[in-house]
């Protein structure tokens, strides 16, 4: 008998971490499917690609009848995500709202729908992208922040209910990432090149994922910041209000 083969499901799988997870997925067997308003680039192992802008419900309830239909999945990478930077009263009302629809509203919708269908394998694994900003304030990148947090507490959330359907969930708060998206809203001055490979990170992840554990912080300053936004939250913060509030 001819087994099934494993499929994955990544959102905002075209560029950055999505990019660099689909591409180590397919390298270890899995058809992917990527959700995404772009199109992800041509390459020798096409994915699927599923058309939405998540910063748009209507959208994303028109493309979930054919997510569900597309597993059911082993692995879902729920990581797509934007930014919005600057003084919070200087940023316009609608980014704020698509900040929180893309990095929050949207991974929740997927992940309880697809639960909900039985769209993914007993066996499976779902990751939650979350971010570093998750241990320490984040000045300048407040709904940034709050939607990351919101993930990352929706996730330890859901854990059990997953859990009762054989699903793990993982977690993953990376740090600052050499992409496109993260440099345009980098504050000025900053050194391009200090941020994680995205490929690296991925790995990481995807390992953590993988293995079953609850939450991956790829990387191991990442994991020392992570620490020192526990014990010592108003240093950290000031830290970054230093470092990213005053400089945009």
């Amino acid at each position: 008998m001819t087994r099934s083969p494993k499929r994955a499901l990544v959102t905002g799988g075209s560029a950055g971490l999505g990019a660099a997870a689909v591409s180590l997925l397919q390298a270890g067997g899995y058809e992917v499917v990527v959700l995404d308003k772009d199109s992800p680039a041509a390459s020798e192992n096409p994915v699927k690609h599923i058309s939405c802008d998540l910063a748009s419900r209507p959208e994303l309830d028109a493309a979930l009848p054919e997510l569900i239909a597309s597993g059911p999945y082993g692995l879902i990478f729920l990581n797509a995500g934007i930014n919005a930077t600057g003084h919070f009263e200087s940023i316009e009302a609608q980014a704020h709202i698509d900040v929180i629809r893309i990095n929050a509203e949207a991974p929740m919708v997927i992940f309880a729908r697809l639960l909900e269908a039985g769209a993914m394998r007993r066996g499976a694994a779902a990751v939650f992208v979350s971010s570093l900003s998750h241990f320490t304030g984040y000045p300048g990148a407040a709904s940034y922040a709050a939607s990351k947090d919101a993930l990352a507490i929706y996730a330890k959330s859901m854990r059990r209910h997953a859990k009762s359907r054989g699903v793990s969930l993982t977690v993953a708060f990376p740090g600052p990432l050499r992409t496109g998206h993260a440099e345009r809203h980098a504050p000025k001055g900053a050194d391009a090149s200090k941020p994680m490979d995205p490929a690296e990170a991925a790995r990481l992840i995807l390992a953590d994922a993988l293995a079953g554990r609850k939450s991956s912080i790829p990387g191991s300053a990442n994991r020392t910041f992570a620490v020192l936004g526990r014990i010592a939250p108003k240093p950290v913060t000031a830290l970054m209000r230093r470092l990213i509030y005053s400089r945009l």
